[in-house]
């Protein structure tokens, strides 16, 4: 193993070449500063409420802005994308509908070993620095950085798109002190003049390009809000029970997504086995079986009980 007389060069190609043998289909290097740029509209966002119960965003707004506040004397912010996108749907006859990125084993459990091997690696390569790894359990702006790391542009449903995969992709970081070689910002946005995204959201969640009101949007609905789903939103759902797929699914992006060859996002047997009347009967000790492992886990029993319920309301 190299020691630490490596250039940053050399061990910018080693983690490229690292990252990519873990299977993060991108990687990105952006310099750790404040994001000015985002201070307004998050600002707006969070005081218009569209974050609705999600309390939790507006807590550590400095640390949201500023990874250095997360790592003591940051310079270098790796952002890594991981595709998702499924070799094969769930069967959609006489069904209800889950988020693609639900279908296996829990994003967090999977990538988060990964970036620890990373981290392991630069250690052994650059010495004694200071690493944390963030897969979506920080406050991290993490499109933010992906953008300042030249891996795509903010499409008009919020999500980063890639030009060469598109949008189905996990995303995590590394915060570390250790100075890389940077990436071009990504500048560019190649969404034109389609509106494919906002025009198919059946609750009218995208209110504006790039902006989600998060208490119209079915995946808040189903999965972070924990009251009871508002009434005029029955007969939107489309069958969806946990999180939604529709404004990346029409996006024009994502006919270059790319089968994810994780074995461990495929679905359990199980879940392909499923109609609407086995979710409807779906019992406390199935749901633990089946979703064991999975995101869906978050919504809990109850939760996507709720869900099941209120997508098989027809509305007035």
């Amino acid at each position: 193993m190299p020691g630490s007389s490596q250039t940053k060069t050399q061990i910018t190609q080693w983690l490229r070449k690292e990252a990519a043998s873990l299977g993060f289909d991108f990687c990105g290097i952006a310099k750790a500063g404040f994001l000015n740029n985002e201070v307004t509209n998050f600002e707006n966002w969070l005081h218009a409420g569209m974050h609705g119960k999600m309390t939790y965003m507006e807590n550590h707004f400095d640390k949201r802005l500023d990874p250095r506040k997360l790592v003591e004397g940051a310079r270098s912010v790796i952002v890594f994308m991981y595709n998702y996108f499924p070799a094969k749907g769930i069967p959609s006859n006489d069904n209800f509908v889950i988020s693609k990125y639900a279908y296996g084993k829990d994003y967090h459990l999977v990538i988060k070993d990964k970036l620890k091997t990373l981290i392991a690696g630069l250690k052994e390569l650059a010495g004694d620095i200071q690493a944390r790894a963030f897969v979506d359990s920080a406050p991290v702006l993490e499109r933010a950085w992906a953008i300042r790391a030249g891996l795509g542009w903010i499409g008009k449903n919020s999500l980063l798109v890639n030009p060469k995969q598109g949008s189905y992709f996990f995303l995590a970081e590394i915060i570390t002190d250790l100075e890389l070689d940077f990436d071009d910002s990504g500048n560019n946005d190649f969404c034109g003049s389609c509106r494919n995204c906002i025009d198919a959201c059946p609750t009218g969640a995208i209110v504006a390009p790039k902006t989600i009101d998060s208490r119209r949007c079915i995946s808040y609905l189903t999965i972070e809000l924990k009251g009871e789903i508002p009434e005029h939103f029955a007969g939107q759902f489309n069958d969806q029970i946990f999180g939604c797929d529709i404004c990346q699914d029409v996006c024009p992006w994502n006919r270059f997504s790319k089968p994810s060859p994780e074995p461990q996002f495929t679905p359990d047997y199980r879940l392909l086995e499923l109609k609407k009347m086995d979710w409807e009967n779906l019992s406390s000790e199935s749901f633990n079986r089946i979703f064991k492992d999975s995101a869906v886990k978050r919504t809990k029993f109850e939760g996507l009980k709720r869900n099941i319920v209120f997508a098989g309301k027809t509305g007035t």
